[in-house]
């Protein structure tokens, strides 16, 4: 018997490649001979040997009539069984889900400007930002998407609309998870605007349901409970700090909306926000509460010093810990 070439499986569905396979691979009689097209990987194996005992070979007079029809049929359903033997070892539900990275990207890219960066990181923050490091519950699952009416999600259904029309264009070439779909929109967010290109690991698996409200940090709180807030997350101080960093982009007021750089921590030591002449504070010209919050903390204004002094420091550690954010409390894929 002949081995040769069997394509390598793209199709997901074990009984169109069947179809294909039989339709293909089995040629009728050749000088007597069934010819099989199959990939082998080297000489005669176990399976080859149990093909040339299935399939004896038969003379023409054997081959003609019903019992040519039948003993066709018995070889395709031989064929069958011994398919998998065939096959070169490969884990074949990893190869028929297999992503393509670069079709979420350039899907991204199609809906995704600058003036739309900050809205789209922002999405990546509050759906990552549910994860509670002592149940493992929340995290990066797309479960913002059953969260939009809630008070600290306001706005973020425009970002959500504009990430549904890349992934109405992706899930027609590949499906995609909103979960992946917002971890790699962010990553490109940063890159447009001019910040680290950030590797997003693919596979993640999407909730069915909404995330435990009330576990996003709130925009009152001081630099102390932050912390308490970031830790509980598995976030240390650093991560925490550099993290706010991304508040840089966006109509807060730290420097350019539309460039992604340090000016955020630079901004954060020129001074405090605006105050009324009664003393309290007014609503900030400049950023939120919490931003200005870690200025009054020793730990964080180290890092804010560390940070507007070097921006390429300030992208590598903004990269590993974003990295780290959208791996929060992941549900992987398995094949």
């Amino acid at each position: 018997m002949e081995l040769t070439n069997i394509p390598y499986l793209a199709s997901s569905s074990s009984s169109s490649f069947f179809s294909s396979y039989c339709s293909s691979t089995c040629r009728g009689r050749r000088a007597g001979k069934l010819l099989l097209t199959a990939s082998a990987a080297g000489g005669r194996s176990a399976a080859d040997l149990a093909h040339s005992q299935l399939f004896e070979q038969e003379n023409e007079g054997a081959l003609s009539g019903p019992r040519s029809s039948w003993h066709y049929k018995r070889r395709e359903f031989t064929s069958a069984i011994l398919l998998p033997f065939l096959l070169p070892h490969a884990d074949i539900a990893s190869a028929a889900e297999a992503y393509d990275g670069s079709i979420i990207r350039s899907g991204v890219r199609n809906v995704l400007t600058k003036a739309k960066a900050a809205g789209v990181l922002r999405l990546v923050f509050h759906d990552a930002g549910t994860f509670d490091v002592s149940d493992k519950s929340g995290g990066m699952n797309g479960s913002i998407i059953y969260e939009v009416d809630r008070p600290e999600n306001t706005g973020l259904n425009r970002s959500i609309k504009i990430l549904g029309k890349a992934k109405a264009g992706i899930d027609d070439i590949q499906k995609v998870s909103w979960a992946d779909l917002i971890a790699v929109a962010g990553a490109e967010a940063v890159a447009l605007c001019g910040g680290p290109e950030i590797p997003v690991r693919l596979g993640r698996l999407d909730s069915s349901t909404a995330d435990p409200a009330g576990k996003l940090p709130e925009e009152t709180l001081d630099a102390a409970a932050l912390k308490l807030a970031f830790s509980t997350k598995g976030f240390s101080t650093q991560e925490m700090v550099v993290l706010s960093g991304a508040h840089t982009i966006g109509g807060k007021g730290f420097g350019s909306p539309i460039i992604f750089d340090n000016s955020y921590f630079k901004v954060l030591l020129e001074g405090k926000p605006q105050t009324s002449s009664s003393g309290m504070e007014a609503k900030a010209m400049v950023g939120l509460r919490t931003d200005w919050a870690l200025t009054e903390d020793d730990e964080c204004l180290r890092w804010i010093r560390i940070y507007a002094e070097d921006q390429a420091r300030f992208f590598d550690d903004f990269r590993d810990t974003y990295i780290k954010l959208v791996d929060s409390g992941v549900t992987w894929r398995t094949a």
